[in-house]
């Protein structure tokens, strides 16, 4: 029996309902041997860590092409507080943002056209480092 190579969640917070790029690569995870957890359209902040933190994830992925990717991390990694839960985001996001997640503490963003193998070995680094 092979064991995953880690368990992520893949949300989509705030009110963006577009949710194909999310499943594009909630299922590429999931066929490179993750285990996905993936939360549906609409989520809160709130849902969002509740979520991970019931299902045990080792590492959170957040899908925004709202404009709020900022604001919603910025309460992600709020309510996660001291849990070693490392949060990647991916969406339109412009570099000044882009920065400004980083510097928040964010381990992966990700921009259209980012390579679904770049994706699926940082995802990997962060369960490990999780």
């Amino acid at each position: 029996m092979n064991l995953p190579r880690g368990r992520v969640l893949i949300a989509k917070p705030g009110l963006d309902g577009h949710d194909r790029g999310a499943k594009v690569v909630a299922r590429t995870l999931r066929d490179a041997g993750f285990e996905v957890i993936y939360t549906g359209l609409r989520q809160t902040p709130e849902q969002v860590v509740a979520a991970a933190i019931s299902e045990d994830v080792d590492a959170i992925g957040l899908s925004i092409l709202s404009g709020a990717h900022v604001a919603l991390t910025r309460r992600v990694l709020e309510l996660l507080g001291d849990a070693d839960i490392p949060v990647l985001v991916g969406g339109i996001i412009p570099e000044a943002d882009a920065d400004e997640l980083r510097e928040m503490g964010v381990a992966g963003i990700y921009t259209p056209g980012t390579a679904l193998a770049e994706i699926v070995a940082e995802v990997e680094r962060a369960c490990a480092d999780g």
